[in-house]
C-alpha cells in the first residue's frame, strides 16, 4: 500500500472556499488555471493522496457559478505541438478536454485562438470546431505585449480583439499547455468588462510552486525539474517580502512580469491594484492538504529522478536542447540524487547485462516493483516486447501462478504474429503490450488461470517501472494507462532509424 501524504478532501474544501472569497470581491472573476485541469499526474505523483482529477472536482463544487474558456495558441496548431503525456497534438487535446469537461457536467463557453493571423491549419481547426457547434473567438497578437502598456490598453490593443460573452461569476481560463495565451485572454476580458462598467477581477490558480512551503523543499524543486524545458526557476517573491515581511515562493516568469501586469490592470480599472505581489494574485491552497511532509518529500525526490530520465530521453529524441539536460543534472546534484536511487533502475540494467553480450544492440528489459516491493523483470524476445513480458510476469506473481504455466496459448500468439507478418506486412512482428493484453482478456473468458491473472491488472496502479531502452509511444501510453510510472534509459533498442 502506497503511503499517503496528502488529504484531497481537506484540500478541496479549503481551496473552493478561498476561491469563493476572492469572487466576492467582484461581479466577475477571471481565474487563470495553470497546469493540467484533468489527469494531473505530476501532482498525483508528488502529493501521494492527491486525486488526479482534483481540479475538476473543485470545479464541480463551483459549477453553478463557473464556466470555462479554453485557449490555444495558433502557432501550436501550425507546428503540430504534441502533448507528451497523451501523445496527441494540442488541437486534438482541445477536443479531448471539451469531452472530458462536458462528461463532468461542466459548461465550456468557447475556444479562444490566440495570436491568430489567418494560419491555414488554424483555419481548418476553427472550421472543425464551428461545425460541431463550438463557439470560437480569434484574438490577434498585440505588438510588444506585455511591455507597451499604452497600446495594449487601447482600441489598438485589447480593443481590437473580440469580447467573449460570459454569464457566470467565475470564468475559468485554461489551456493544454504553457504559452497558450491564458493571461492575455483574462486581461482582454478585463478591458472589455471595464468598458461596459462591470467590476471584474483576475486571479491565478497554479498548483506549483507551492508558495508557502520552503524554496528548497523537494516539492518545489520537483516543479523546476518538470519545467526544465521552459527554464522556470523558483525564487523568493521579493514583492511579497518587501510589502508583508513574509517569505513566499514564486517562479521567475511571474515575478519578472508582475510590475507590468499590475500596471496593465491598474490602467484598465483606473484604480490601484489590490495585489501587492504576484503571490497575492494566486489562490493556491495546496499546503493545507499536506498531512505527512516526509512522505511528500520522498515522493518529490522520486519525481525529480523520473524527470531526469524523461529529459535525457527527450534530448535523445531531439525534443529539448542540451541546456535542459544540464539543468536537470544540476537539480539532481542539488538534491543529492543519483539515477540508481530509483529502485527499479539497477535491477533492470543488471538483468539486461546478461543478454547484451549476445547482441550488438542494447537488451530491452523492464524491471517493475510490485506493491509487495518485489521486483519483477521482463525482456524482449522474438515473441513479444519487454513491456508485454513484464506485465505477464507481474500479474502471474500477483496471482501466485507458477512461472512455467502459460497464460496465453502459444498457438494464439503465433497466429497474431503471422497476421502481423504475412497479412499486415509489418517488419517488426513481436507482440506489443496492447496486443498481449487483448489476448489475455480473451483468454480470461475460457481460462480460469488467465482470469485470475487478468483480475490482477488493477493492482499495477502506481507501480514503478524502468526500461533499459526507449519504448515505443504505444507501449509507453498503454503502461501509463495501466497506472504504471515508467521511466527509460536514453538508448534506442536498435540502430534502425525508423524503428518505432
Amino acid at each position: 500500500m502506497r503511503e499517503i501524504g496528502f488529504d484531497s478532501e481537506k484540500y478541496l474544501t479549503e481551496q473552493s472556499q478561498y476561491i469563493l472569497e476572492r469572487v466576492n470581491q467582484y461581479d466577475k472573476l477571471y481565474l487563470e488555471f495553470g497546469g493540467k485541469l484533468v489527469d494531473d499526474k505530476h501532482a498525483k505523483r508528488v502529493l501521494p493522496g492527491f486525486q488526479e482529477d482534483a481540479k475538476v472536482k473543485l470545479l464541480q463544487k463551483l459549477k453553478d457559478q463557473a464556466e470555462i474558456l479554453i485557449c490555444l495558441y495558433a502557432g501550436d496548431i501550425e507546428r503540430n505541438k504534441i502533448r507528451g503525456d497523451y501523445g496527441i497534438t494540442y488541437d486534438m487535446d482541445i477536443l479531448r478536454l471539451i469531452d472530458e469537461l462536458r462528461g463532468y457536467g461542466l459548461l465550456v463557453n468557447s475556444v479562444v485562438i490566440t495570436r491568430y493571423n489567418n494560419q491555414p491549419a488554424t483555419e481548418v481547426f476553427i472550421n472543425k470546431l464551428e461545425r460541431r457547434n463550438i463557439k470560437v473567438y480569434k484574438h490577434e497578437a498585440i505588438e510588444n505585449y506585455p511591455l507597451n502598456v499604452e497600446k495594449i490598453v487601447s482600441n489598438e490593443g485589447f480593443g481590437k480583439n473580440e469580447y467573449i460573452k460570459t454569464e457566470k461569476p467565475i470564468v475559468i481560463v485554461t489551456a493544454p499547455g504553457p504559452g497558450s495565451g491564458k493571461l492575455a485572454t483574462c486581461l482582454n476580458q478585463l478591458y472589455h468588462e471595464s468598458k461596459k462598467g462591470h467590476a471584474a477581477g483576475y486571479s491565478k490558480f497554479e498548483t506549483f510552486p507551492v508558495w508557502n512551503v520552503p524554496l528548497k523543499h523537494p516539492l518545489n524543486i520537483a516543479y523546476e525539474a518538470a519545467t526544465v524545458d521552459l527554464g522556470d526557476v523558483n525564487m523568493i517573491d521579493s514583492f511579497h517580502l518587501d510589502y508583508y515581511g513574509e517569505m513566499a515562493v514564486n517562479y521567475n516568469r511571474d515575478i519578472e512580469t508582475f510590475p507590468v501586469i499590475k500596471r496593465i490592470i491598474e490602467k484598465i480599472t483606473n484604480q490601484e491594484s489590490i495585489y501587492k505581489s504576484p503571490t497575492d494574485m494566486g489562490v493556491n491552497r495546496i499546503e493545507a492538504g499536506i498531512i505527512n511532509d516526509e512522505v511528500i518529500q520522498e515522493a518529490a525526490r522520486q519525481e525529480i529522478i523520473r524527470r531526469y530520465f524523461q529529459t535525457e530521453c527527450d534530448f535523445k529524441k531531439g525534443l529539448v536542447n542540451e541546456e535542459a539536460v544540464n539543468r536537470i543534472s544540476l537539480i539532481m546534484e542539488e538534491v543529492g540524487l543519483k539515477p540508481e536511487d530509483r529502485k527499479v533502475v539497477a535491477p533492470a540494467h543488471a538483468y539486461a547485462e546478461k543478454f547484451e553480450s549476445l547482441t550488438k544492440d542494447p537488451a530491452a528489459v523492464i524491471a517493475l516493483e510490485l506493491p509487495s516491493k518485489e521486483i519483477i523483470t521482463g525482456r524482449a524476445t522474438p515473441l513479444m516486447e519487454a513491456p508485454a513480458s513484464v506485465i505477464l510476469n507481474a500479474v502471474k506473481a500477483l496471482a501466485k501462478i507458477d512461472d512455467d504455466i502459460h497464460l496465453l496459448s502459444p498457438i494464439t500468439l503465433e497466429t497474431i504474429q503471422k497476421l502481423k507478418k504475412n497479412e499486415m506486412h509489418m517488419k517488426d512482428h513481436s507482440l506489443d503490450v496492447s496486443e498481449v493484453l487483448i489476448a489475455l482478456a480473451i483468454s480470461a473468458v475460457t481460462n480460469p488461470t488467465a482470469q485470475r491473472a487478468y483480475e490482477k491488472l488493477v493492482e499495477l496502479e502506481d507501480a514503478q517501472a524502468h526500461s533499459t531502452v526507449i519504448l515505443s509511444k504505444n507501449n509507453e501510453q498503454v503502461l501509463r494507462k495501466l497506472g504504471i510510472d515508467i521511466t527509460s534509459t536514453a538508448a534506442y533498442p536498435s540502430e534502425q532509424l525508423y524503428h518505432q
